[in-house]
Formats: C-alpha cells, structure tokens, sequence
C-alpha cells in the first residue's frame, strides 16, 4: 500500500518518517553550526544576525566564506562572486533533483529548494533509487529537521562560543571532509563512480593549488560533470540496443 493511500494522516506520517530518516544529519551538522555561530560573533556579527543568517541563507559553507569576508576591505560584488563560487554546486542538485519535483505545485518546490543541501539531496536521491515513496511530506520533514539544527546551532555557537579560548585549537574542522566523504560514499554502486570521483579530487586539488579556494569546489564539480558528459552513454548506466536506449539500475 503507498503513502498516498494510508489515508488523512499519510502527510504526518510521511512527514515523521522523513524526521526519523534525516536525523542522523542534524547530528553530523550540528557541530558545524556551532563553529559557524561562534565565528560569526568572532567576526563582529551580533547574535541576532548569526541567528538571521542561518535563518535566511541556510547556506552552511558559503556562510563560512560571507563571514571571513564582511569585515575585511573586499567590494560587495567579490563578495557575492565568491559565495556563489561555493555555492555551484547547488546548481547541480537541483538540476539533478528537480526531475523528481516536477509535479509538485510551484510553492512545494520553491520550499524544497530552499531546503536543499548536500546532505538532503543524498538522502533525496537514496530515497528514490531505493524506490520507496517520494513525496513533499517526507522531503520536508528530512529536511526540516536539519534546518532547525542547523538554526539552533548557530545561536548556540553565538551565545556560547565566547567561553572557547581558541575554537582552532578544537580542530573541528577535520568533521567536515568527513561528512562529505560519507555523502559520496553512498553513490558508490553507481556507474562509474570511482573515475568520476577520482577526476573531480584531482582536479579540486591542482584547482586549490593552482587558483584558490574557494574556486576548487565548483571547478572540481565541472571536472566531474565534464568526464560524466564525454563517456560513451553505455558506460554511463544507458546501453543502447537496436536503435533503441535502455537504462540500466543503478
């Protein structure tokens, strides 16, 4: 029996079964707000405008690189190049994702892309290629758990950051290439994933090392995105047979 015919409180129950699916995430990036929020009020942001920039954005690494560059003599337009740099990626989510968000009404899809994060775009695209429902309810209560997280964190990290001498001495920082890696790690039965990957880590490296972050992100990304493009389709999960193309399961 679907989701959808469970009856008046399928939405509810879709929407407790997404919490119980994304609270792990709230877990791993909670740790992030914290350091996000006691940065923020290092860097001459008060409480209430750490606590409205997580509340607006919601934008995790691309907050991190807005914060090291307000109080420093950078034009605004740099700014907002250098966000969007970190940023590109979510350009990719969403055309990735959006296939699976066509049918929902213009309003659903404009609150799950605000809601889009690299963590919830796994846990979106898991949920599908696992085949088990797919639906607004469940999408947002995944997603809106993390967002709270996310939110109470960062006032946390404000108010209490301030008692932590040193907040690099914590080292911290390693959780983050970890969090991610976990993230690609769950795409590994995919078709060629581990040369796509391999090419995107080379390229994210010569990137940083050649032409700064937060460059490599996004260039590392098109690196990825270009290798995908030139192989042939049959070894991208598409075999073509008598004129006609059969997608292979993932």
């Amino acid at each position: 029996m679907t989701a959808q015919a469970t009856g008046k409180r399928a939405p509810l129950n879709e929407f407790w079964r997404g919490a119980r699916f994304g609270f792990p995430v709230c877990v791993a990036i909670a740790p992030f707000g914290l350091l996000f929020g006691t940065l923020a009020v290092e860097n001459g942001l008060s409480v209430f405008e750490a606590f409205f920039m997580s509340f607006a954005v919601y934008g995790g690494a691309s907050q991190m690189v807005g914060i090291e560059l307000f109080g420093q003599k950078v034009a605004p337009w740099l700014i907002a190049f250098s966000i969007f740099a970190v940023n590109f990626r979510h350009v990719l989510y969403s055309a990735a994702i959006g296939r699976h968000l066509a049918k929902w009404p213009v309003a659903q899809r404009g609150a799950a892309f605000f809601l889009l994060t690299d963590a919830q775009y796994a846990l979106a695209e898991s949920q599908v290629q696992s085949g088990r429902s797919f639906t607004f309810a469940w999408y947002v209560g995944a997603g809106f758990t993390s967002y709270l997280s996310w939110v109470a964190a960062t006032v946390l990290g404000a108010v209490f950051g301030k008692l932590i001498p040193d907040t690099s001495a914590i080292g911290i920082d390693f959780l983050l290439p970890i969090y991610f890696l976990g993230l690609v790690m769950d795409f590994r039965k995919r078709p060629l994933w581990l040369p796509i990957v391999a090419v995107s880590a080379v390229a994210s490296i010569l990137a940083y090392r050649f032409v700064g972050s937060p460059w490599h992100v996004s260039l590392g990304a098109l690196a990825g995105v270009a290798l995908a493009v030139i192989l042939p389709p049959s070894r991208s999960g598409i075999e073509v047979t008598s004129g006609q193309v059969v997608e292979e399961p993932a």
